[in-house]
């Protein structure tokens, strides 16, 4: 699991790069997202695919907003990650892409789709 310390650096290398404001706004929120993927009962991992942790990330940072600015950007950015880790990536063109995360930012698509559309976009990367 990625830390509040490792999200806020990658948060502030996206601010630097691409504009906007520093800052956390809600760290309960943030707390939160980056726990989801990972919930366990009697010691079974309820998410147990790389894929399904993904959406439940970028479902809570988008829906959640604990930055200042810049959600939309670290979620992805940390749901890549999070599938770069498991040697997964995605496989869209920008626009795919773009339009993805604007209907996970607005609540076009939820949990479920958001899985769905993951599921037909990514892919394994050579290690």
């Amino acid at each position: 699991m990625i830390t509040v310390k490792e999200v806020e650096g990658i948060h502030k290398i996206l601010i630097d790069s691409f504009d906007g404001t520093h800052g956390i706004r809600d760290l309960v929120a943030l707390d939160s997202a980056l726990a989801r993927p990972y919930p366990t009962f009697d010691g079974v991992e309820l998410l147990p695919d790389p894929v399904q942790k993904a959406a439940a990330l970028i479902e809570s940072i988008l829906i959640n907003h604990p930055f200042i600015d810049g959600n939309k950007r670290t979620g992805y950015v940390l749901m890549r990650l999070l599938l770069i880790s498991y040697n997964l990536d995605i496989s869209a063109s920008q626009t795919e892409k773009y339009d993805f995360v604007i209907s996970v930012a607005s609540g076009k698509i939820i949990f479920e789709n958001i899985v769905h559309w993951l599921n037909g976009h990514v892919t394994g990367i050579e290690v």
